[in-house]
């Protein structure tokens, strides 16, 4: 069945029209799972600087979990597509419990790097420390994908945004969450400060807090969530039921994606290098602007690490406010949407080279939130309005590589960009607003496409 052929079908048989309940029900476990991911992007380089890496040395830590989703993600999508197992939940939910037990263990031990006696900067130290980092982000891709799949699987045209739209909330409603943690559990009582090479407790804790409502959360969606069975979805989607059970072959999939995936992909290559960047060298612009310390074990520096989890919080906050913006904007005007949310968030990253006052950025924040709300939501719409029900898992996974391929590409690129640019972290703001920029050009290019 070719493309066209195979969307006109599934708009012939149509999938049914869900309730709001279950709809939230397939997205509810993402509170959870991007409870961790926040946790590990917002505390990652505070953790290896504090256990004694170079910060000239961080995109070797930073290129392991985009590396882990750009292999980890086609993989669960593809087996994912020919699995049938009503016993364990039915065709995603198996990966969504494996990945959500895997995660769990691992978030015990990553804000341990620290603690079990290797020696500040060691080699050991770090290498275990990266070690979790990787299979923290492998279990989170595992369980990540299944709620992605799960709307392209159970949710209509007409549902689709409302249903991207909870995953945006819950996505950034986690990442507020976990962001805050540390700045919570502090102001508590909780030590924010300890022995050089140590992870302070307040991180540690929330680790183990995140771990907690990630299992609670995705329990949750496997209990509550029934998926089609593979002759009610050959049904719904008007495929056949062995259409996803041969074939599938990566490099042809891609040779026959439409042409917004590949469109889509380039804006993406531009607002994943400058979120990897965000990510990398916040805490340390932070502290260096604000705090006037580039020393990762002094109290200042540790300061800085729990206002970023709060300008986090701010920027999810945003990112949750701008998504209902977007989603009152009529079909004709994502493009629109989307540049314009770019272009703000461009003017946010670029401001916080010039800031040296902790609350004027959460102004900045506020912008690169606003960003982050169009890339959680028009990128999947864009893409799953123009594919057919056929292969919808693997062709997801394979679209993540558009996420995970710019982050490798801006962690190896910082080797050489970092010491260019005065070995300052700061600078690379300066970087990531003029990468950010071009994203919001590149919109331009989209021809956005539905089902016949």
């Amino acid at each position: 069945m070719d493309e066209q052929s195979s969307a006109a079908a599934t708009k012939k048989s149509g999938l049914p029209k869900l309730p709001a309940s279950t709809i939230w029900m397939i997205n509810f476990g993402f509170l959870g799972v991007q409870i961790a991911f926040t946790l590990q992007s917002s505390q990652m380089s505070r953790i290896f600087q504090t256990i004694g890496a170079d910060p000239n040395k961080l995109g070797w830590f930073f290129i392991l979990p985009p590396l882990a989703g750009l292999i980890v993600q086609p993989i669960i999508g593809y087996y994912s597509d020919r699995t049938w197992a009503p016993k364990l939940g039915g065709r995603r939910l198996p990966y969504l419990a494996l990945g959500t037990l895997i995660a769990i263990v691992v978030m015990c031990l990553l804000p341990n790097s620290g603690s079990f006696g290797f020696g500040y900067a060691s080699v050991t130290a770090l290498v275990f420390g990266a070690v979790t980092v990787a299979l923290l982000d492998v279990s989170s891709n595992i369980a990540m994908q299944p709620f992605k799949m799960m709307v392209g699987d159970m949710v209509n045209d007409d549902q689709k945004s409302y249903a991207y739209g909870i995953q945006s909330f819950l996505s950034n409603g986690g990442a507020v969450i976990a962001a805050i943690f540390p700045f919570i559990f502090t102001a508590f009582g909780v030590a924010n400060t300890a022995k050089k090479g140590v992870v302070p407790q307040s991180v540690v804790i929330s680790f183990y807090v995140g771990a907690a409502i990630l299992l609670l959360t995705s329990l949750l969606t496997i209990f509550k969530v029934h998926e089609y069975d593979p002759k009610t979805y050959a049904k719904y989607h008007g495929i056949t039921e062995e259409a996803n059970t041969t074939g599938g072959n990566w490099w042809s999939l891609l040779k026959k994606a439409p042409k917004v995936f590949w469109t889509v992909t380039l804006v993406q290559f531009f607002c994943w290098i400058s979120f990897q960047y965000l990510w990398t060298y916040s805490a340390g612009a932070i502290a260096n602007n604000v705090w006037n310390t580039t020393n990762a074990t002094s109290a200042g520096y540790q300061a800085a690490g729990n206002w970023y989890g709060v300008l986090a919080a701010v920027q999810s906050i945003a990112a949750v406010v701008w998504s209902y913006v977007l989603a009152k904007l009529p079909n004709n005007h994502h493009k629109l949407g989307y540049s314009l949310s770019l272009a703000l968030g461009a003017i946010g990253f670029l401001s916080v080279f010039f800031i040296h006052t902790q609350y004027i950025l959460i102004i900045s924040y506020t912008l690169v939130g606003i960003a982050w709300a169009s890339m959680n939501t028009y990128p999947l719409t864009m893409v799953t309005n123009a594919l057919s029900g056929e292969h919808m898992g693997t062709y997801l996974g394979l679209f993540n590589g558009s996420i995970c391929l710019p982050q490798i590409v801006a962690s190896l690129a910082s080797f050489g960009l970092f010491p260019l640019l005065g070995n300052a972290q700061p600078n690379m703001f300066l970087l990531a607003g003029i990468i950010m920029a071009l994203g919001a050009v590149s919109v331009g290019f989209i021809k956005e496409t539905f089902k016949a």
